[in-house]
């Protein structure tokens, strides 16, 4: 299916949640949750300091909103809805919630950037390999590691729900870029992938640092690992400008190829949603709407 996206359509986001959709504009950001007894809640926060910065109209700078996005805003929402499926008690707030945030961060970098140089590493011992083979196979344990970390929290009851949301976000989006009306009978019937996917974002990542990496030549384990987290936000920022270029031309051949190992990752991240998912998706897309005056 076309799309009909242009330079006058901003470019809007979002993320799944438990029970729930995040929606991002270029002002605000808008999260719908479906709570235990089956009430729909709105959290709505303006977007204020880094987001309204020079850094987030400049190429390539404004790549690191969109690394903060994933990495903070994201995980921030996401426990926010776990909060609606729990009871006072069991909420996660305040020191905790930062505590939680700051968790979540180092398990991620330690999964798909530290792990991979400590299993090349300990290959090293073993086999003489070039600098080149070394980066190689280095990227492509850390690709075999986000597919397998994606399959595995798949089998999950609850994180196929999440990702049934995260079909959700894309079909909305997908019906607004494509110029139809939000209602729930016309968003089922658009597809399950978008090109600007977060997901997409992490395999461009992982690819770009491949290249990248094999320029750094022969490094120590210590050093491989330094530059592999302070590299993180340069390659985020590349990533970022290639996705939304890509995004922007997507009806081009060339484009549609190169596009096409992203969206089939998609596959994994993405279900059917049903029309409850739907609704909890176009609430939160409407909301944010409504807020950027559009």
């Amino acid at each position: 299916m076309a799309s009909l996206i242009n330079k006058q359509i901003p470019h809007y986001g979002g993320q799944a949640l438990i029970e729930g959709v995040l929606m991002r504009g270029q002002n605000h950001v808008v999260a719908a949750v479906r709570d235990s007894k089956g009430v729909i809640h709105i959290k709505q926060e303006k977007l204020t300091g880094i987001y309204q910065s020079k850094i987030s109209k400049i190429p390539f700078l404004r790549g690191l909103i969109i690394l903060w996005d994933s990495l903070i805003l994201g995980m921030k929402y996401l426990t926010i809805s776990a909060n609606f499926q729990t009871e006072d008690e069991g909420k996660i707030e305040g020191p905790v919630l930062y505590l939680t945030l700051i968790v979540s961060l180092t398990f991620s970098i330690g999964l798909f950037f530290v792990l991979p140089s400590l299993i090349m590493e300990w290959i090293s011992n073993y086999w003489t390999l070039n600098t080149l083979l070394i980066n190689l196979i280095e990227g492509l344990l850390r690709l075999s590691i986000l597919i397998m970390y994606i399959c595995i929290i798949g089998f999950s009851k609850e994180i196929s729900r999440v990702f049934s949301y995260h079909g959700a976000e894309h079909k909305t989006i997908n019906a607004y870029e494509n110029g139809m009306d939000i209602n729930a009978e016309q968003v089922k019937k658009f597809p399950l992938a978008h090109p600007r996917c977060g997901t997409s974002f992490l395999l461009t990542l992982i690819v770009l640092s491949v290249i990248i990496f094999s320029f750094l030549g022969e490094l120590s384990l210590g050093m491989r690992i330094f530059t592999r987290i302070l590299f993180l936000p340069i390659i985020a920022m590349i990533a970022y400008e290639l996705i939304r270029w890509l995004g922007d031309h997507e009806n081009n051949l060339f484009v549609k190829i190169i596009l096409y190992p992203n969206l089939l990752l998609q596959k994994l991240t993405t279900r059917e949603p049903t029309m409850d998912m739907i609704e909890v998706a176009i609430n939160s897309f409407n909301k944010l709407l409504e807020l950027e005056n559009i």
